[in-house]
């Protein structure tokens, strides 16, 4: 397997040998900007199914933007071989009864890729499809694990830490704090139905879950859940959700009826600053969420830059941004290295030959590799960072009480 310093190496010569025949710098600019006018070659198309109404909206726009932040700064750096990048987009809502029709109205409008960014159940209705286009799709932010593994994964690469890891992660952050019983409360959406069957069995075996509540996402009212997973006397709760108002509000629900009971959350929560404000005053004071964000790591702190830029000084890099810049950026490399968009084959061929690709992602020493038998794309467990919120329902950063390393 190449490494990921060969794989740029084999980039910047296939970069050398096309040339830049396709695109010159802005005449217009008059100022030497990378800003390009692509003039004679065909752009490469990319498909994006982007969840922008359903009930992943709330996180899927993140992804969706960012994703089309560093498709537009590679475009002003000279595209991919001199081709400048093109989004074709499409909307499932998180529905996998709709995902097929949706990618493959992608596909039909030329897409060589495809981002799926969409919940975990509609990804997994993209497998089969995927399959059967011959076209490469990565799921930058699924956690869903069986996304990246047999069967019909032949297409489909995901490149966040997957449930396992997430179960790892969680049972040894119980095991640290001594922690026997979990009372759990979920919604009922897709994404998340997808992720209990995936995460449910690991924690299952190392702790004892004695309460699973499940309302509806557009739940008004979780005092009847609450109070069953109460008389059910757990030492933590884990809430599951989509994120949005049902994750407050189990907040909120759960905070005042059972004041000294651990939370911890999925990555949602964290990755969803319009939410903080709907939290009661400090309710989110010492939730633990299953993030993916470390500033101490450096690209992740140039990405986190890049956004404040693009966005203002009150921008909040979330997991979700880091993941979908990384997945646009080895997408990237892939083609380069694939001497180019037209041949599918080749493509796939490529990614399954990015390693050692360090992240935005995760903590400092994190990486992120693909082979033939590995679509999974995360290395290690470090790529997950249990973080929590102080009295200002606001995240400050690392839980101090347990974190894996990169170097385990």
């Amino acid at each position: 397997m190449k490494s990921w310093t060969q794989i740029l190496t084999l980039v910047t010569c296939a970069s050398l040998l096309a040339g830049v025949a396709g695109c010159s710098s802005n005449p217009a600019a008059g100022d030497g900007s990378k800003t390009q006018v692509f003039e004679k070659s065909e752009p490469i198309i990319i498909g994006l199914d982007e969840d922008s109404t359903g009930p992943g909206a709330a996180y899927m726009t993140i992804t969706g933007a960012t994703i089309r932040m560093a498709v537009d700064e590679i475009n002003a750096d000279g595209g991919v071989l001199g081709q400048e990048l093109k989004l074709v987009v499409g909307n499932d809502e998180s529905d996998p009864t709709k995902t097929p029709t949706v990618l493959r109205k992608l596909v039909d409008d030329g897409a060589k890729a495809v981002f799926i960014a969409t919940g975990g159940g509609s990804a997994l209705q993209a497998k089969s499809v995927m399959k059967q286009a011959g076209v490469l799709a990565i799921a930058p932010i699924t956690i869903t694990s069986s996304v990246g593994l047999p069967p019909d994964n032949e297409f489909m690469y995901t490149l966040a830490n997957s449930l396992d890891d997430f179960a790892a992660v969680y049972c040894g952050a119980f095991k640290a704090e001594g922690y026997k019983t979990l009372g759990m409360i979920s919604d009922t959406t897709p994404a998340v139905d997808a992720i209990s069957s995936g995460l449910v069995p690991g924690l299952e075996k190392c702790i004892d879950v004695v309460a699973d509540e499940k309302a509806p996402l557009d739940a008004a009212d979780l005092s009847a859940q609450v109070a069953r997973i109460k008389k059910a006397d757990p030492d933590v709760v884990l809430v599951m959700s989509v994120g949005g108002n049902f994750e407050v509000l189990a907040h909120n629900t759960l905070a005042p009826q059972l004041p000294g009971v651990k939370r911890f959350s999925l990555a949602s929560i964290g990755n969803q600053p319009d939410t903080w404000k709907l939290a009661q005053p400090g309710v989110l004071a010492d939730v633990v969420y299953m993030g993916s964000i470390d500033p101490a790591n450096p690209r992740t702190a140039a990405l986190d830059a890049k956004l404040k830029k693009a966005h203002g000084d009150s921008y909040r890099l979330t997991a979700y941004d880091a993941q979908a810049y990384d997945a646009v950026h080895l997408l990237k490399a892939a083609i380069e290295a694939a001497g180019g968009a037209t041949d599918s084959a080749a493509i796939k061929k490529a990614y399954e030959n990015l390693s050692g690709y360090e992240t935005t992602f995760g903590q400092d020493g994190l990486t992120v590799s693909y082979s033939a038998d590995k679509h999974i794309g995360a290395d290690a467990l470090c790529g997950l960072v249990l973080s929590t919120f102080d009295e200002k329902n606001e995240p400050i950063g690392a839980w101090p009480n347990f974190q894996v390393s990169c170097a385990e």
